[in-house]
This record gives structure tokens, sequence and C-alpha cells, in this order.
């Protein structure tokens, strides 16, 4: 029996629970970035300037479907993450029944419409010509490995949701192995459309293998003919929290997609060093990503187990843990800024290396309010307080929208670098204070309980 996997995070040192699940998900946060990172490098260097601004210029866009996907799949995972904590495994089953058949339906939708209208949608971003219809090429291929992107955040997010984070890590490293050989081998063949099926087969293979391995492994996860058919009201729950953080991403995308048309303007140049610098600056950001994730889980199982002080205590450990990577990232930043553009390109411009060196010092200075987003943001919604999260992004689509549409015009690139950090300021200010109000309505009902 393996469910000796699963983690109990509502009892036991909440820093020792967090720092055991960080771990392992910041691993698989940095291999998926790593084998995102790897397609832009080989592009780079084997197609050049013009194809590593292709791929950039798609670079919100992408943002806005598969960020809605992975979303989603977060989401859905919190439902059980819930019903685990309280020890209900009969609805938790059910639940990830109807997860499986709710995504499965979504994605074959979502995908469909996003394909139809790809190159409409560059054009409204305002695509260099020179580079649109290799951005139209890479894009499209992504768009088709919708699917694939679901099937695997569903798998994983379920196994994190018990606690399991180790074991989709396990399985995404060998794809990312399998990525960066499958993108040396196609991209000569196939251009910019070998790193982009490289990127789908390989997430195809993890998803697969986790897939499986759930099925033999969790004894408590193994379906009943019971738990199967499709559920209205299990699948309206999941919808209910699901859709809202998927809309999160997609929301906050929104931002990102006015100010990439904005900076589009200003030239291939200038969308190659914003590209540079954001694969980059989502590197740097994984172990952001890990807490939010971790956080998502532990408020989950502590909401379930109806611990408001456990969910406090986790709050203070993510924040210690990201005030202390926020200052060493900075400082590497401010070191080695300058080199990191030689990554991705054999002899990148002078005003290429200057952008991109610009970019990352701004956003780095302001990694401590990307900290408090992801850790505060998550906590909530694992909680079960999705919508609180989509007003949080609306505060960072402002943002980023002002910056687009007014500031890039206006003082150009610099207030390009500084657009998100604009957005993390605005959306702390909403969400610290929606959890101090969150945690003193629970307190005060739990009180009265």
């Amino acid at each position: 029996m393996s469910d000796k996997k699963i983690v109990d995070m509502t009892v036991g040192s909440p820093m020792k629970h967090i720092l055991g699940f960080m771990f392992p998900t910041l691993v698989g946060y940095l291999f998926q970035q790593f084998y995102s990172v790897v397609d832009t490098i080989i592009i780079g260097r084997y197609l050049g300037e013009d194809s590593l601004a292709a791929v950039g210029s798609t670079g919100p866009i992408n943002f806005m479907i598969i960020g809605f996907c992975m979303g989603l799949c977060s989401g859905f995972a919190i439902p059980i993450a819930q019903k685990f904590g309280a020890k209900d495994y009969t609805s938790m089953r059910r639940f990830v029944a109807n997860c499986i058949w709710t995504a499965a339906g979504i994605g074959i939708i979502l995908t469909v419409i996003v394909c139809i209208f790809s190159m409409d949608i560059l054009r409204l971003l305002r695509t260099p010509s020179n580079i649109i219809d290799e951005a139209n090429v890479y894009i499209f291929i992504i768009f088709l490995g919708i699917p694939v992107t679901i099937m695997y955040n569903m798998a994983s997010g379920i196994m994190r949701s018990l606690g399991d984070s180790r074991t989709p890590v396990y399985f995404l490293l060998l794809s990312s192995g399998l990525n960066i050989i499958l993108d040396i081998l196609m991209v000569g063949k196939m251009g910019i459309a070998g790193p982009a099926w490289a990127t789908v087969i390989s997430q195809l293979v993890s998803g697969v293998l986790c897939i499986v391995y759930m099925r033999s492994r969790f004894d408590i996860l193994r379906l009943r003919r019971e738990d199967l058919p499709f559920d209205m009201k299990y699948s309206g729950a999941l919808m209910y929290i699901g859709i809202p953080m998927g809309l999160q991403y997609s929301i906050t995308a929104i931002g990102s997609v006015l100010l990439q048309s904005a900076v589009n303007v200003l030239g291939s140049t200038y969308v190659a060093s914003s590209a540079t610098a954001i694969k980059i600056s989502m590197f740097f950001s994984c172990p952001y990503d890990a807490l939010g994730s971790t956080a998502a889980t532990y408020g989950g199982q502590n909401m379930g187990a109806k611990k408001p002080d456990r969910i406090s205590q986790g709050l203070k450990c993510c924040v210690l843990i990201g005030a202390v990577y926020s200052l060493a990232a900075l400082l590497v930043m401010l070191v080695f800024g300058k080199n990191l553009a030689f990554i991705f390109l054999k002899e990148p411009s002078e005003l290429l290396i200057k952008n991109t060196a610009m970019y990352l010092t701004c956003n780095a200075s302001f990694y401590m309010c990307l900290c408090l987003v992801n850790t505060v943001r998550f906590l909530i919604q694992g909680m079960g307080y999705s919508m609180l999260a989509i007003a949080a992004g609306v505060f960072e689509m402002i943002a980023r929208g002002f910056a687009g549409l007014f500031l890039v015009p206006r003082y150009g690139y610099i207030a390009a670098c500084l657009a998100s950090p604009l957005a993390w300021v605005m959306a702390d200010i909403f969400l610290i204070t929606a959890y101090v109000l969150i945690m003193s309505r629970l307190k005060k009902n739990m009180g009265n309980a």
C-alpha cells in the first residue's frame, strides 16, 4: 500500500511540512521552466534573434490560455485537499472522478476555439510583420497541446492535494530530458515548430506517467463504480473554485497582453529583450510558484480540519522563506544581470544586453512583493475563497494594462520593466487586506461554534 506518500499537514511542524512539500514542488517548477528556457535557448542560438522575438511575442497569450488551464487544475485539486483534510474519502473520490470528466470537456472546447483564432489574436497584439508567421506556427502547436497540459496538471494537482509533491517531479524530470533531446533533433528539420512539438510530446509523457502511477499506487484514490458517473453537484463545485482560479491567470494576462502589444510597437529587438528577460525572471520566480502551490495545499487541508491558527503559522513560514530568497535573488541579478543574455544568443546586441539587465533588476527589486502575491493568493484559494483571487488578478490586469496603454508609449521600455512590480504592489494591497478580514471572521465564527 503506497498511501505512505500522503502527507497530513494538519498536524506537526508547519515549517517542516512547508519545506518538505516545497522543495520537491520547486524542483518540478524549475524543470518546467528549464525545458521552456531550453526551447528559447535553442531557438535563439539555432534560428536567430527574429525567431527568438517570435516566441517572445506569444508569451502573454500563451500565459493567458495555458495559465488558465494550470489555474483550473489547481482549483480542481482544492476540494480534493479539503475532503482529504476532513477525512471524507468517499466524497474525495467522487471529486476526483468528476475532475476528470470536467477537465476533459473544458480542454476540448478551449483547444478548438484558440486554434481557430490564433492568427487573429497575434494580429490584435500588433505582432511585427517580420515575425508573425513564425509566432503563429509556434503558438498553434502549443495550443494543440492544451489537453496534454490539462492532463499533466490535473494528475499532479490531485497527488499534491494529498501531500505528495515528489512523484510528479520524478516524471517531470524524465520528460525534461526528453524535451531537450527532441528540441535538438527537431529544430534543424522543422524550424520553430520543432521545439513546440517537443514541449507537447514531453508533457504528454509526464502526464501519462503521472496517471498510470496514481491509478496503480494510491489505494485511497482507486475509484469504485459508484464514484465514476458524472455528477453536476460535484462538477459544479469544482468549476466554482477551478474556473475563478483559471480566470485569475487569464485576467492577469490581459494586462500582460496589452503590455506586450505596446512593446511590440517598439520593434523586434525590444520584443527579444523582454522575451529574454521574462524567461530568466520566470526561472527565478519558481520558488514563489512553489510557495504558492504549497500554501494552497496547506491552506486547503487545514481549512478542512478547521485549524485557522495553523493557517496563520503556515503563512508566516512562507513569508520568512520568501524574504530570504528575495534578497539572494536580487544580489544575483545585480552582479550577473548583464551576462545572462548571452545564454540565449551567441552575439546579442548591446541594446538587448542593456534592456535585459534593466528588466531583471527592476523586477528583482520587488521580488518580496511577488512572494506575498503568490503565498497569500494561493493560501486563500486553498481555503476556498477563489473569487478574491480573481479580484486580485483584476488589480494586476489594471496595473499592467495602464502601463501598456499609457506609460510605455510615453516613457518607453523602462515603463515595461516596472509594469510587473506595479501590478504586484496593487495586488498585495488587496490580498493582505482580504486575508486579515478572512482570518478575523474565521476565528470569530469558530470561537462562537
